[in-house]
């Protein structure tokens, strides 16, 4: 895309929260013309300093030819994107929306529908890879909606994230998001299980994690997490609340399914475990603190 084509390119982007914040500077670095709304004052005059462009209520940021969001949880985004107190009233006609945030499936599905009455075009896009993903620009993006409103965006979303997969119909964005938090979920859990059995040997932690990256336990998780399990370390990359958040998302459409997905439920149950012991603003490879709970090691 040519350098022109992005300065004409004009962004509104809600929510600068601690993925937001890195995904919309890199727009700007890209050459991108963005203006940024955030429901918190306090935000929004913080990031000023930068030398962003603020603005104070949804309207002001609806005349923009694409508008993106990411935003804590499905009440959220319902509330911004809502056709009679939100930002749908003030949007027009060919602007194209990028939701980027994890949320219900049902939920991007009926905001599309919504927003395609109006002639407004919509993609559901969550995003994976944490703060520091959002950072490197170096993001998973899974995309659902109409595939050549997902092609008209692509040089948006490379501003963003280095793997921008399609994923098809609206709503399955979110699908792919899912699918995604439940492996998170279990890998993180399998690692803690396994470094509670070597524990319990007295053997070496940091040797089985250089083992098992050697073999086919391997995982982006391991390699990433796994020093901080072994040193105890609980800092908060992901947290457990936006896990347990995820996990309960793709909970729900398996219901919906009427699909059983035992792993899920275990590791929810271990993750609310964490949650009922007030951690849930630890990172989620903090899981290890039910591990050394229930197996009453230290």
């Amino acid at each position: 895309m040519k350098a022109k084509n992005i300065s004409n390119t004009s962004i509104g982007f809600i929510g600068a929260g601690n993925m937001g914040l890195p995904m919309l500077k890199n727009l700007i670095k890209s050459g991108f013309n963005v203006m940024v709304y955030d429901k918190n004052p306090k935000i929004t005059k913080k990031i000023e300093k930068d030398r962003v462009k603020t603005v104070n209520n949804l309207r002001a940021i609806a005349n923009n030819n694409f508008i993106i969001s990411i935003l804590p949880d499905t009440s959220d985004v319902e509330s911004v994107f809502n056709s009679k107190t939100g930002i749908n009233q003030y949007l027009k006609p060919g602007t194209i929306v990028i939701e980027m945030s994890t949320i219900s499936s049902s939920s991007s599905i009926e905001i599309g529908k919504e927003l395609q009455k109006a002639q407004i075009e919509f993609l559901d896009a969550p995003v994976s890879g944490g703060v520091k993903g959002a950072i490197d620009a170096n993001l998973s993006i899974m995309v659902g909606g109409k595939k050549d409103t997902f092609k008209k965006s692509l040089y948006i979303l490379n501003s963003m994230g280095k793997n921008i997969v399609y994923a098809g119909k609206l709503g399955m964005g979110q699908i792919f998001k899912m699918c995604n938090q439940i492996m998170v979920g279990t890998h993180i859990q399998s690692m803690c299980e396994a470094f509670a059995l070597c524990k319990s040997k007295g053997g070496d932690l940091k040797l089985l994690k250089d083992t098992l990256m050697g073999g086919a336990a391997n995982s982006w998780l391991l390699e990433n997490l796994g020093d901080l399990v072994i040193d105890k370390n609980d800092k908060a990359g992901f947290r457990i609340d936006l896990q347990l958040k995820d996990l309960k998302l793709a909970s729900e459409a398996a219901f919906e399914s009427g699909i059983p997905l035992p792993g899920l439920a275990l590791v929810q149950s271990l993750y609310l475990e964490a949650k009922a012991h007030n951690e849930g603003k630890n990172g989620n490879q903090s899981l290890f603190k039910t591990y050394d709970r229930i197996t009453n090691q230290k």
